[in-house]
């Protein structure tokens, strides 16, 4: 078998640039005294052309590959940058929609406080919402050491919310109006009518109507839908005229002996992060 030798090809190359070189030198001569080509000049011109075309077509191939393939890196590298500022730009909306929401409660909250000025007030973060337990209780960033005590009333947005359970040295639980517990969350409420007073108590919620329900209601005044439901202050567990809704209509049972007073929530314990704890009315002591 007949081996290889690349010194003598190499050789040979260089020998057929040499003659391309010196064949090309000779036409250009030749066309600075003549304009027209010869039969000679025209074989030898396809010739090196030929042989260009043959001897550096691969080189140019695979530098064009080579080319085409770093391309693709760079392609590649730029796509995982923009990648990136998509993931980060994703990212910061995300982030600058939950500061909005923030920035609403807060609002919120301040519009409320603006409005308890006759009431000494802590405003503390919601830290901590089971969801085995989202429609009763929360825990609150404020305790003992920020004056918080068992039985104040918390609020939030426009209303109240519910009453102080547990208090801790820096946290607090708080048991919601929604709260299935109807033992302990009751409060004595007063509703403004055309015609007077009517009053009652808070005694639970009503899951499929998403409303409040107020019973055991004092004397026979009509009681109208839209009619406003505040706390009475009675019993001295809470303060009077804590917004607590609007009347959505009454129902009377069978018997016609007692009514409930059905009543929609000034504010809503779906989304809380900022609550307003009443301390007590500004003067008592």
């Amino acid at each position: 078998m007949k081996k290889f030798n690349p010194n003598k090809n190499i050789i040979i190359i260089l020998i057929l640039v040499i003659i391309a070189v010196g064949a090309l030198s000779l036409t250009v001569a030749q066309r600075a005294k003549d304009e027209k080509s010869s039969v000679i000049q025209v074989v030898i011109n396809d010739s090196v052309a030929f042989v260009d075309k043959v001897v550096f077509a691969p080189a140019r191939w695979f530098d064009n590959g080579v080319r085409s393939v770093q391309n693709l890196l760079v392609t590649y590298e730029e796509n995982e940058r923009l990648k990136e500022k998509v993931d980060a730009y994703d990212a910061l909306e995300r982030q600058n929609k939950s500061y909005e929401r923030e920035v609403a409660a807060l609002k919120e909250e301040l519009e409320l406080n603006a409005t308890l000025t006759s009431f000494q007030k802590v405003t503390a973060n919601v830290i901590t919402r089971s969801p085995d337990s989202w429609q009763d209780m929360l825990v609150i960033d404020k305790g003992a050491t920020d004056g918080i005590e068992v039985n104040m009333a918390v609020m939030a947005k426009h209303g109240l919310i519910g009453r102080v359970l547990e208090v801790n040295a820096m946290s607090s639980k708080v048991e919601l109006l929604t709260s299935e517990n109807q033992t302990s969350n009751h409060y004595p409420v007063r509703i403004s009518t055309e015609k007077g007073e009517v009053f009652g108590l808070l005694k639970g919620y009503d899951v499929t109507r998403d409303a409040l329900v107020v019973e055991q209601l004092t004397g026979k005044t009509p009681i109208s839908k839209d009619d406003i439901v505040q706390t009475s202050g009675l019993g001295g567990n809470s303060p009077a005229d804590l917004l607590v809704g609007t009347v959505i209509e009454s129902e009377v049972d069978k018997f016609g002996l007692d009514q409930k007073v059905y009543v929609k929530p000034y504010a809503h314990s779906h989304d809380l992060s900022v609550v307003t704890v009443i301390e007590r009315t500004v003067g008592d002591e």
